[in-house]
């Protein structure tokens, strides 16, 4: 702590207080500016306290990740359409798991999970066609990364094996995969910047 003092010193000169008035510099003297500081106490003694903005410093880019603005551009707008579906796929999942445990056999859980399943796409069914196919790859990486689970795996676990293999089979049609597995530290490297810009606020 001792030796972040002189840095926080220096920082209090940027500060000033909305409404308080101030003087005419004179000379190389600093102008009359009243600065009100947060405090806070450690072993006893009380120091100035200055919150600085968190600065995120990031890993070199792996290779094979090239970096072109306009695409960046247009892959923020992709990643910032589509993120919103993704934290509402992680949200329902976990409210639904829940709901699942306090019906009391396998016939009520097929029943509220087909019930389920035709609410979810009269709700979103219009919102979801108007997704690009990019869109749709980004959104598939996405819920892998929100749910720790591919979205073949998701449709396995409450339509069946079945309903898996045949919604499989459309997407590599469509040159997407539902076993698309989410590689921050690889190809997704961009995108987990993104999505980290944006679960601070910043985008």
């Amino acid at each position: 702590m001792k030796y972040c003092i002189p840095i926080i010193i220096l920082v209090l000169y940027a500060l000033p207080v909305k409404g308080q008035s101030s003087g005419v510099p004179v000379g190389d003297t600093l102008s009359k500016v009243s600065y009100l500081l947060k405090t806070a106490t450690f072993d006893g003694q009380t120091y100035p306290l200055v919150e600085l903005k968190e600065i995120v410093v990031y890993a070199r880019m792996p290779r094979g990740v090239k970096f072109n603005y306009r695409r960046h551009a247009r892959l923020v707008y992709n990643v910032r359409k589509v993120y919103p579906y993704s934290v509402l796929v992680r949200d329902e999942l976990g409210r639904v798991n829940r709901l699942l445990e306090t019906l009391p056999n396998e016939k009520d859980r097929r029943n509220f999970l087909t019930q389920y399943e035709k609410d979810i796409f009269k709700t979103y069914e219009p919102e979801m066609k108007e997704l690009t196919f990019t869109q749709g790859k980004i959104l598939i990486k996405l819920i892998d990364r929100e749910t720790q689970t591919t979205s073949f795996e998701l449709i396995r676990e409450y339509r069946g094996k079945f309903s898996a293999t045949f919604w499989q089979s459309i997407a590599r049609i469509f040159g997407t995969n539902l076993k698309s597995d989410y590689d921050p530290h690889g190809e997704d490297f961009l995108i987990e910047q993104i999505v980290t810009e944006i679960e601070a606020g910043r985008l």
